[in-house]
């Protein structure tokens, strides 16, 4: 079940284009201008290319050590003597 999805009709001009409505645009994409268009046959899907934040993931990895001092940590990890 799908919920809150909005339908709109939209012109293709001669060239392929069209409008992606404004709201969805500032909504979806913020700053950025970027979006994966992937091809399925019978429609299109459109999903704006985010930029993640990959540091909420720091804290989620175990090394199975400590990492007090990082030049040590280096060492181990690239296993460098």
């Amino acid at each position: 079940m799908v919920k809150n999805m909005e339908v709109e009709i939209k012109k293709v001009d001669s060239q392929g284009r069209i409008i992606i409505p404004f709201d969805w645009r500032k909504r979806e994409m913020g700053k950025e201008n970027k979006v994966y268009i992937i091809k399925e046959k019978g429609y299109l899907k459109i999903i704006p290319m985010k930029k993640i934040n990959l540091t909420k993931f720091f804290d989620k990895v175990d090394f199975g050590m400590n990492i007090g001092e990082w030049k040590e940590f280096e060492k181990k990890i690239y296993r460098i003597k």
